[in-house]
C-alpha cells in the first residue's frame, strides 16, 4: 500500500498518525524507502520501512461507511470471549495487534461487558482503556469530529446495548 505525505494512517495498537515524510535511507547496507509518521495521540515519530507496511498492518483511516458498521456492532453485535483469563487476554492482544478497527471494537465491547459483571485484571483494564482511546481517536479523525462528540456518539450506541461507556481517562 502506497501512502503520500499528509495521508492519515493507522499504526496498529498505537493509533492514528500522519505521514510527514517519505525518504530513502541506507540503514542495513541496502537503500530502502521509509515513511516517517507522527502519531497523533503521543506526537511520537516512527519510521516504517515501506517493505514492512503489510507486516506491521499500517493502513488508511477507516472510511465513514466502515464507521457506521462499527456503530452497528456496538449497538447490536454479539461478542464472546474465552472464559479463562489467559486465553481471553491472548486472543484480545492478537486482535489489538491487527490494527483492524472492527477487531478493536470487539475487544472493547467484550471487555466492557465483562467489566460490568466482574472486576477486570489490571492488564485487561488497560486494554479496555486502550481500545476505547483507539476507537475514539480513529472515529474522530474519520468523521472530522471532536473527541468529545465521538465519545458521546459511542456512549449512545452502547446505551442501545444496555452498556455504559467508560469514563474518559
Amino acid at each position: 500500500m502506497d501512502f503520500q505525505v499528509g495521508d492519515k494512517v493507522v499504526y496498529p495498537n498505537q493509533g492514528v498518525g500522519i505521514v510527514e515524510q517519505i525518504s530513502q535511507r541506507n540503514l542495513t547496507g541496502e537503500s530502502e524507502i521509509f515513511y516517517l509518521l507522527r502519531l497523533n495521540a503521543s506526537s511520537l515519530r516512527v519510521m516504517v520501512p515501506m517493505s514492512n507496511v503489510a507486516t506491521i498492518g499500517l493502513r488508511r483511516v477507516a472510511k465513514k461507511s466502515e464507521i457506521g458498521t462499527i456503530f452497528g456492532y456496538l449497538e447490536r453485535g454479539r461478542c464472546k470471549a474465552p472464559q479463562d483469563w489467559k486465553g481471553r487476554f491472548k486472543e484480545n492482544s492478537e486482535k489489538m495487534r491487527t490494527g483492524s478497527l472492527q477487531q478493536v471494537a470487539e475487544v472493547f465491547k467484550s471487555l466492557l461487558i465483562l467489566s460490568q459483571h466482574k472486576p477486570l485484571s489490571f492488564r485487561e483494564k488497560r486494554m479496555l482503556d486502550r481500545s476505547w482511546q483507539l476507537l475514539v481517536n480513529e472515529v474522530a479523525v474519520a468523521r472530522s469530529s471532536s473527541r468529545e462528540a465521538v465519545e458521546a456518539q459511542l456512549a449512545r450506541a452502547l446505551n442501545k446495548s444496555n452498556l455504559k461507556a467508560p469514563l474518559p481517562s
